[in-house]
């Protein structure tokens, strides 16, 4: 199984799941930890030279070309079962599970911590952190 997280260091999990520069991608086999490896991560950077449109009647996030950057940042974790967060935009939260990866929006900012609470089924999802 592998799981993915948004950081800025390897250590923490980043606030802001656009503005993160790195996904850390944790293989766990039998409940451990094996294996542990930085990706690069698209984020609001690379997509700064393009436009930023709201379709009409739809929330920040859901038109056509943020679904595209939401996908286009997934690619690189998509081998992953879950995406574990600190925030995110509703848009991306939306984009992540239709792309069959359960993003997860914790309190907890330590990798390690939060990843045996996902592994131990303690971890809580908190949507209402979602903008």
């Amino acid at each position: 199984m592998k799981i993915a997280v948004i950081t800025d260091d390897e250590k923490t999990i980043s606030q802001h799941f656009g503005r993160a520069p790195y996904y850390l991608v944790a293989t766990v086999e039998d409940g451990k930890i094996v294996k542990r490896e930085r990706r690069d991560k698209l984020g609001h950077n690379h997509f700064a030279d393009q436009p930023h449109t709201e379709g009409h009647g739809q929330p920040h996030g859901f038109d056509p070309a943020s679904q595209d950057r939401h996908s286009r940042m997934a690619q690189t974790i998509a081998d992953c079962e879950a995406l574990l967060c600190r925030g995110m935009g509703m848009g991306a939260y939306a984009s992540m599970k239709s792309l069959g990866i359960r993003p997860i929006v914790t309190g907890i900012a330590s990798i390690d911590e939060a990843i045996q609470a996902y592994l131990s089924g303690q971890i809580v999802d908190h949507p209402e952190r979602l903008h």
